[in-house]
């Protein structure tokens, strides 16, 4: 709001002055949805409850939760919360049901709230020793501590009625991933393709026995969910009441735990994948297991056990997030691409699109298409393998979004809009006339635009007005870095010649002006059609850290967190002229409307240069 460091200065009444406006300048430019996206451990700490993991149940996320709702945010695009492993801080490995431990706020069991079931000494200790600094995470520590202090917990805690009803309320899923719990401490780690007993190795069977033997440890794990569960119910309400909606992230990943407890719902042989392209001339091995299409649905239409499990987990991410889900590669529920166990996903081994090759041995009993509908020019790997679809073969490609998304979204009184489809990259034109005949919403993700291409599908001049429009997803380098590399190869002129003539600006002052430049390409955003917009936190700060590398693996992914002081941090990059400069984005993007709009908003405009 200032380009000096005056957070402490600001008014109540400014802030809100400030919002009032802001939010005008979006609904004028038809916006709905203005959304950060934010994933869990990325959230600030109070300086003194920094553990040195980010969770949105604390009170730094709280705080900041405001300050974003003031600078006019009206959600939140959360990565996935399941519960990760030890070795690997990724989300999208996390599990369906039971929520990530990490994400309890440890503060709020040394208070009354919680009957003090965690020392405040405890407490203390781990935040003093927190090695992380302001802005990453220390994730093997705090996966480490966070367990210590919740047996701690645990042992100072006493189940009331509340606690026994979870625990009925959720059996389905919460009684096989405590036991796999159990299991994980019976054989010393929690992947269990290596555990030596193949009766433990089927998550079908009855384990009365475990269930017995470790029952202690059973209990502990229902008592972290039901503190989970807790503090994620206190948060949704804080939430309400400051109309901010959260919107979750569905991962294409079967965790290992889910896949255990669900063995018999799996495709035997089969993974999930990526077909061979120029990124990858042997494809993406990913080794997810894939749901039997069998499993999903009965013969005659309705849900089988599989589906109803689909079912049950997309229930439970609307019933806790009412801003809707974001789901992960939506490919991978329309028409995905599997390969042979043991073997590379390359079509000369195997490899195909599971619903979409009647020309194969094994997978031809799941096709949908017949052998008319193929392109004999491509091969299985290609998107326009499939051609000539008729209605009755899209609706039986869409079943899964039909029969248990959109269901389970409309029986939790959330709208189809509120479903936002992962669908950058190549997609096959299955999925094409699945999330048309639907009218489903998409990403448009501006860096990824070809500036050669005038029609390019992530140039949003005339993208639809429901899909959702962003300069970077947390998989982009931020957009400070995306535009400073430009500029180094010196391919920063057709990208600004396409701005200039986008929204009706100099293409040579886009140029020799970097910060100009990349007002503009928020600017597109607010500019375009789309009536959706999400902003990732580190663009939305200037920040020039990444976030993920997709393809590789260590402790820099994953980690990058908003600093604590974040609104001192924003106005410093605000002064640099690389955090979004809001009021100054939505001025450029009326002004590109034309001369008429700009007249009509002028006031508008004045309000908003008051404070840029």
């Amino acid at each position: 709001m200032a380009h000096k460091c005056q957070c402490k200065s600001v008014t109540e009444e400014q802030k809100k002055e400030f919002q009032k406006t802001v939010q005008k300048a979006l609904k004028v430019l038809n916006k709905k949805n203005f959304a950060m996206i934010i994933h869990g451990a990325s959230f600030p700490s109070i300086k003194d409850q920094d553990v040195g993991f980010g969770t949105y149940n604390s009170q730094g996320a709280k705080d900041f939760i405001e300050f974003i709702y003031n600078m006019g945010f009206n959600g939140i695009q959360l990565g996935p919360d399941g519960k990760t492993k030890a070795v690997d801080a990724s989300p999208y490995v996390g599990t369906m049901f039971s929520n990530n431990p990490l994400f309890i706020d440890l503060y709020k069991l040394t208070t009354e709230e919680f009957d003090e079931i965690l020392s405040k000494e405890t407490f203390k200790k781990i935040v003093k020793n927190n090695p992380a600094d302001n802005n990453r995470t220390a994730y093997e520590y705090v996966y480490n501590e966070h367990n210590k202090a919740l047996r701690e917990a645990f042992k100072n805690w006493k189940p009331d009625k509340k606690f026994k009803k979870f625990v009925e309320k959720n059996a389905v899923w919460l009684e096989k991933d405590a036991v796999y719990e159990a299991l994980s401490i019976k054989y010393g780690n929690d992947y269990w393709p290596v555990w030596n007993d193949e009766y433990d190795k089927n998550g079908c069977n009855d384990f009365s026995e475990i269930k017995q033997n470790f029952a202690k440890e059973i209990e502990f794990y229902q008592f972290v969910q039901y503190i989970a569960y807790q503090q994620k119910q206190n948060t949704q309400k804080f939430l309400k009441k400051n109309k901010i909606k959260t919107i979750a992230d569905c991962q294409v990943a079967f965790s290992d735990r889910d896949h255990w407890a669900n063995q018999c719902h799996f495709l035997s042989g089969y993974y999930l994948g990526c077909p061979p392209d120029l990124f990858s001339a042997d494809g993406q091995a990913w080794g997810f297991p894939v749901m039997d299409p069998h499993s999903i649905f009965n013969p005659d239409g309705s849900l089988g056990e599989g589906g109803k499990v689909l079912k049950a987990r997309f229930e439970k991410m609307f019933e806790e997030n009412p801003g809707g889900v974001r789901i992960d590669h939506i490919i991978g529920l329309i028409d995905p691409y599997v390969y042979k166990q043991g073997c590379l996903p390359k079509p000369e081994q195997g490899a195909s699109r599971l619903y979409s090759s009647p020309e194969h041995n094994e997978l031809k009993k799941f096709a949908i298409p017949s052998l008319e509908n193929l392109n004999p020019n491509v091969g299985p790997e290609n998107e326009k393998r499939i051609i000539g679809l008729s209605n009755k073969q899209i609706k039986q490609y869409a079943a899964i979004l039909e029969k248990i998304v959109i269901q389970s979204a409309i029986e939790k009184g959330i709208g189809k809009e509120s479903i936002i489809c992962e669908d950058l990259g190549t997609i096959t034109n299955p999925v094409v006339q699945v999330m048309k005949q639907l009218e489903l919403s998409g990403l448009r993700v501006t860096e990824f635009i070809d500036p050669d291409d005038k029609e390019h599908p992530y140039r949003i001049k005339t993208t639809e007005q429901q899909h959702w429009v962003m300069v970077g997803s947390h998989d982009n380098p931020p957009i400070t870095c995306w535009v400073n590399e430009l500029y180094e190869k010196n391919e920063i002129h057709k990208h600004a010649a396409n701005l200039a003539e986008d929204l009706g600006l100099n293409a040579q002052e886009l140029v020799e002006n970097k910060h100009k430049f990349l007002t503009a390409k928020f600017a597109e955003l607010f500019a375009s059609p789309a009536e959706n917009v999400q902003v990732f936190f580190a663009d939305f700060f200037g920040m020039n850290e990444r976030y993920n590398m997709p393809g590789t693996s260590g402790s820099q992914n994953w980690s990058l967190r908003v600093p604590n002081n974040y609104e001192c941090y924003y106005n410093k990059q605000l002064e640099k002229g690389e955090a979004l400069n809001l009021p100054e984005a939505l001025i450029m993007a009326i002004n590109a409307k034309g001369s008429g709009f700009a007249a009509e908003h002028k006031q508008l405009i004045n309000k908003l240069k008051k404070f840029m």
